[in-house]
């Protein structure tokens, strides 16, 4: 839902700034390294110190990035594999610092052994769900499902949640419990999501392997028919 609309919206709004990178000679790539080291610095830096309010904050200023670098791309006329390739990658990287931080809380000051386990849930079903499409797709699959908790979904409900959770430290009481609930909601949608790529994959996989035994099956037919009238044809001929 997130990629659907909200993705539009920002990129229209973004459009400007990306115009004026360009201006300054600034090229994609180096938008989306400096994006992603200002997200691993901010999730890596504030959050396992517990600054989840400011840790957001840098993060969210950095984490449109991903937005800029494509935008860029776009304008320019400049999109290619090797962009394509570097930005899912680093998307990877930036994923794994903003759940890797809440591990480190979680592990140290948090000191909640459940909640560490549900943020390594959340790292790597993260993971795996986004490989799972990338696996699909390299098998010549559409993997035609929007999951329940996609990329956009997992870091719009952690970040949010983190930075109100920050202002704990502020005096807002009881507000720190929305991470551990947020980590549970991403965890179960991952999972959730995972199971539908999976469940996709399968059923794609198993029409395309029926086509080709039917394309397989038609061409032996024609094959025959072929020899079957090149038979007749000698016989006639004899």
């Amino acid at each position: 839902m997130l990629n659907k609309y909200a993705r539009a919206f920002f990129t229209r709004v973004l459009t400007p700034f990306a115009a004026f990178l360009i201006r300054r000679g600034v090229s994609p790539d180096t938008v989306t390294l400096i994006g992603t080291a200002g997200v691993v610095a901010g999730a890596l830096v504030f959050y396992p110190m517990g600054e989840f309010f400011w840790g957001t904050v840098v993060i969210t200023l950095f984490v449109f990035s991903d937005l800029v670098d494509g935008n860029m791309a776009r304008q320019l006329g400049r999109s290619s594999r090797w962009g394509a390739f570097l930005d899912s990658t680093l998307d990877r990287v930036a994923d794994g610092a903003i759940f890797g931080g809440f591990i480190l809380w979680y592990a140290g000051g948090g000191d909640d052994l459940v909640l560490c386990a549900v943020s390594i849930f959340c790292l790597a079903s993260g993971q795996v769900v986004s490989y799972t499409k990338a696996r699909g797709e390299s098998i010549g699959l559409p993997v035609a499902v929007n999951g329940l908790v996609e990329r956009a979904e997992r870091l719009v409900i952690s970040l949010v949640a983190a930075g109100l959770a920050g202002l704990h430290t502020f005096g807002v009481p009881g507000i720190q419990y929305l991470l551990p609930v947020a980590l549970w909601i991403v965890a179960v949608g991952s999972l959730v999501t995972l199971i539908q790529r999976v469940v996709t994959v399968r059923r794609e996989s198993a029409e395309a392997e029926e086509a080709a035994a039917a394309q397989d099956d038609a061409a032996t037919q024609d094959n025959e028919g072929k020899q079957q009238n090149a038979s007749h044809g000698s016989e006639a001929a004899t």
